[in-house]
């Protein structure tokens, strides 16, 4: 009995209903009985509406990349690289490999405001996350601070009379403004440049490699590898605007699906554009007229191409910059939002606008720009960018290490980094050696900033946080405790990104037992009879279910609130999620044991009780599917439509989801009515689709291929969206 008892989640204990509280609330609630206000579920109005789709992913991640590290740097690494130029290019992309490994799984998991930021704050705690969020803003604004000097140094080519500092300058206001429209309005925008930009570099690729001349590639390897190392991490900087998109995370429709598909497209992209583009660069000119070049591929666009090539490049270049300069203020603007969320900075910067624009976190993001733009130059906003990027993906790598051996439950990514911890371990590495061979000013002037975020830290956000990173859950037997926080906000997050296509909850739901109760029983009664109808399906005992549900109860870890209440213990005794719906007319008394928020503990009498049984494998399903129940019960209709639902079919049909169920009336004259006297065998269904319960007269049929469909059968067909909303529109329900 004591290994199954200990199969109980550590879910909060049993809760007494408050005004303003959602049921999931009390699902997040900390082990002693009191609220965390310091680590909450964030509330659905504080969220950033979901407008970003795989396109503007995409988009964003590869517009983040393709601009001064393709127009702009060649010339100058070429300087160092010579004709390894492509090697150097590569090899810089090596140490972004396992972070980007990392950061698609942290943000499969966590898709939160902030992306690098907020999974290294979470992962190894405040003060860390104050080095990674300042770090992550710094290599950001670098980054874009260098490709406006570029875009200058392209308008040169027209306008030389131009002065470039003040055209940059006015630039980032420019697209400050433009991002204080929203997200959508920035994201179209984006589109646009990149369809635009993404074009013109393939014809640059397709026309200049059949120009490549072999003897340019002499001397291939003449410069040592100190000297290309050295070179990967000058041009490190091209890479990283491709991880820049998950500080935008919150905002993705599908972060599951879209940010590690998004972000995959996009370094596959841009690598084949580095490689193919600097080869071209070397093998279509002298190496003295690209050393130094600030304008490279318009040089090497006139060797094969002409004048009018130069002009084509040009303006693809000013495109590039544009995209850099729009999706990179996106992204780094998230960075204050984040920590101004989290207290670490002054909560002023986590105001929106009514378009959900951070105005505050825009503007302190494009002054910081404008004044890189006016006292550094332009290679040494490039290595700085370099190197602050390199120290926070050290960094990632690491915060998945630690929340993978925290074992918290609730961390549960869609996506896990293959080559698990090696991967990881690589990646923390090899950044630093990256950095120290950039040079001893610049590990200097990193420490520096590493040193002033921590004594931002101490001095202004320690007194104002009180939350801890999952380190502490690894360091827990050492330490002899264990922090909910985390876990808490985890399954917030869980709620947040919903059901996955792979679990079952909808057949969970109709192959569920249901007992109605009309008249009064104990709770203890109701456990007995729920345990009996269980013991069918899995091979513990009758009693031993019982007890199991029972301890919970006493223990304080079944919750319950807005008179429903959730009894669920996970067991290797089981291959499936298996569910007993109770319905109680005159209700069931449940016992309190403790107080909350002011509310005396004792009975609770609740109509609707929940009893989930889970595999012990699956954690992240289970949870998933409690939030959905709990989600559900959340409705203000829940309850009264609970208690005056006619029967068992259309109790179910509460707790589907309205995408992923249509219930159908088989009668003479209507639109389904071809169907009456067809085996079901026989009935056209969507891909995905099926007739999970047939209710008949006065009974629930759970209908096999032979079934024959009659008249006034009423039908719960359960499957996919696309199929569903085919059904409805071939039935007349929509």
């Amino acid at each position: 009995m004591e290994e199954l008892l200990a199969l109980l989640i550590p879910n909060p204990r049993l809760l007494t209903p408050v005004n303003g509280y959602s049921f999931f609330n009390f699902l997040l609630k900390t082990d002693h009985g009191k609220p965390d206000f310091f680590m909450p579920d964030l509330p659905k109005s504080k969220r950033l509406k979901k407008e970003l789709s795989l396109l503007n992913v995409y988009t964003i991640a590869t517009g983040s990349t393709l601009g001064a590290g393709f127009f702009l740097l060649p010339g100058l690494a070429a300087i160092e690289a010579g004709p390894a130029l492509a090697l150097a290019y590569m090899l810089a992309a090596l140490p972004l490999i396992p972070a980007i490994f990392s950061i698609v799984e942290l943000s499969t998991a966590m898709p939160r405001v902030g992306g690098v930021y907020y999974f290294i704050d979470r992962s190894l705690g405040p003060m860390m996350g104050t080095l990674g969020g300042i770090g992550s803003w710094f290599a950001v604004l670098f980054k874009v601070s260098f490709a406006l000097m570029g875009m200058s140094a392209y308008l040169a080519l027209f306008f030389p009379q131009l002065p470039v500092t003040t055209v940059a300058v006015v630039l980032a206001v420019a697209f400050g403004a433009i991002n204080m429209l929203g997200v959508r309005r920035t994201g179209r925008f984006q589109i646009f440049l990149e369809c635009g930009l993404l074009t013109v570099l393939a014809g640059f690729i397709v026309g200049g490699l059949p120009a490549i001349e072999p003897t340019r590639f002499q001397g291939f390897f003449h410069k040592d590898m100190s000297s290309i190392l050295s070179t990967a991490g000058l041009v490190y900087v091209s890479y990283i605007g491709v991880t820049n998109v998950t500080s935008l995370s919150e905002e993705v429709k599908n972060p599951e699906r879209n940010l590690p598909l998004g972000i995959f497209l996009a370094l596959g992209t841009v690598m084949l554009i580095y490689f193919f583009g600097t080869l071209v660069m070397v093998g279509v000119m002298p190496m003295e007229t690209l050393q130094g070049n600030f304008t490279p591929p318009a040089a090497a666009a006139s060797v094969f191409f002409g004048e009018w090539g130069v002009v084509v490049i040009s303006g693809a270049a000013i495109l590039a910059f544009l995209s850099v300069t729009n999706s990179g203020i996106l992204s780094a603007s998230r960075y204050p939002l984040a920590m101004g969320r989290d207290h670490l900075i002054p909560s002023v910067f986590q105001k929106t606008r009514k378009n959900g624009a951070p105005a505050y976190s825009i503007l302190v993001t494009v002054a910081a720009m404008v004044m890189a733009l006016c006292f550094l130059e332009p290679d040494g906003i490039a290595k700085l960018a370099s190197a602050f990027q390199l120290l926070a993906f050290a960094l990632v790598n690491l915060a998945v290490i630690v929340m993978r051996e925290s074992h918290i439950e609730s961390y549960d990514p869609r996506y896990r980094s293959p080559f698990y911890p090696w991967t990881q371990i690589i990646g923390f590495f090899l950044p630093f050696l990256l950095i120290f061979e950039m040079g001893w000013a610049l590990v200097l002037f990193s420490g520096v900033v590493c040193l002033l975020s921590g004594f931002w830290f101490f001095a202004y956000g320690r007194s104002r946080i009180r939350r801890e990173g999952a380190i502490c859950h690894v360091f827990e037997r050492l330490a002899h405790r264990r922090t909910g926080g985390l876990d808490r906000e985890l399954r917030g997050i869980l709620r947040e990104k919903g059901l996955r296509e792979e679990d079952p909850y909808h057949e969970v739901v109709v192959r569920g037992f249901f007992l109605d109760i009309p008249t009064k029983m104990s709770f203890e009664e109701v456990v007995q009879k729920a345990s009996g109808l269980l013991a069918q399906r899995i091979t513990l005992k009758e009693k031993e279910i019982g007890d199991a549900f029972l301890q919970g109860t006493r223990v304080g870890v079944t919750p319950v609130a807005k008179q429903a209440a959730l009894p669920h213990i996970r067991t290797a005794s089981v291959s499936s999620a298996e569910l007993v719906l109770v319905r109680s007319q005159k209700g069931v008394l449940i016992h309190s044991n403790e107080a909350f928020c002011g509310v005396h503990p004792g009975d609770q009498l609740v109509h609707a009780i929940f009893f989930l049984v889970s595999p012990e494998a699956n954690p992240g399903q289970h949870l998933r599917i409690l939030a959905q129940i709990a989600e559900r019960i959340d409705d203000e209709c829940f309850m009264e439509q609970w208690l005056k639902t006619a029967n068992e079919q259309e109790l179910k049909e509460i707790l589907l989801r309205e995408d992923h169920f249509l219930s159908l009336h088989l009668a003479t004259g209507s639109p389904a009515a071809p169907l009456i006297g067809l085996p079901l065998k026989v009935c056209s269904m969507p891909e995905g689709c099926l007739v999970a319960l047939i209710h008949r007269n006065t009974g629930i049929i759970i209908p096999s291929g032979s079934s024959v469909l009659l008249q006034n059968d009423r039908l719960t067909i359960i499957g996919e969206p696309e199929g569903i909303l085919q059904l409805k529109r071939q039935y007349g329900k929509v």
